[in-house]
């Protein structure tokens, strides 16, 4: 079944659908450690948003904002569980990416957790490198900040 993507916002009810599937895997992983990561997760500051579709099944989402004046930061990613290991992610990162590069950014920063394993890899994979934790994640020791230049 063939992939398609869709633009929108985080007012999209698929977007917000995937979200709440998003946090309840993250509730699972990290019980009441996630309550400290889900303050920064607002939906209502993300204006750029990507849901994959197969057929008329929404099965993935992400999101970039900005972060600063060069760079986005890539929020809400996740693909359902039957959906895994089908490149969808990789897909979705990369459109992504497209739009910052379209509204003039040059780079796209994120954060995950350290129980992550499978995201880590996929962002690595993508040719983001861990950076120094940013912001609200400095002194964190469970958090992974990572970065990558678009070109």
């Amino acid at each position: 079944m063939s992939l398609e993507l869709r633009r929108t916002d985080a007012k999209d009810p698929a977007f917000r659908a995937l979200v709440q599937q998003l946090d309840a895997d993250l509730d699972d992983r990290y019980g009441d450690q996630q309550d400290f990561y889900g303050q920064f997760n607002a939906l209502d500051a993300i204006k750029q948003v990507v849901v994959a579709y197969q057929g008329e099944a929404a099965v993935a989402c992400g999101a970039i904002k900005a972060f600063d004046e060069q760079s986005m930061e890539v929020k809400r990613m996740y693909v359902q569980k039957a959906a895994r290991g089908k490149g969808i992610a990789t897909t979705l990162l990369l459109e992504l990416e497209d739009w910052a590069k379209t509204l003039g950014y040059t780079s796209c920063v994120l954060q995950l957790a350290d129980n992550q394993a499978e995201a880590l890899a996929l962002y690595l994979k993508n040719g983001y490198a861990r950076t120094a934790n940013f912001g609200q994640y400095i002194g964190d020791e469970n958090s992974i900040c990572m970065r990558k230049d678009l070109k």
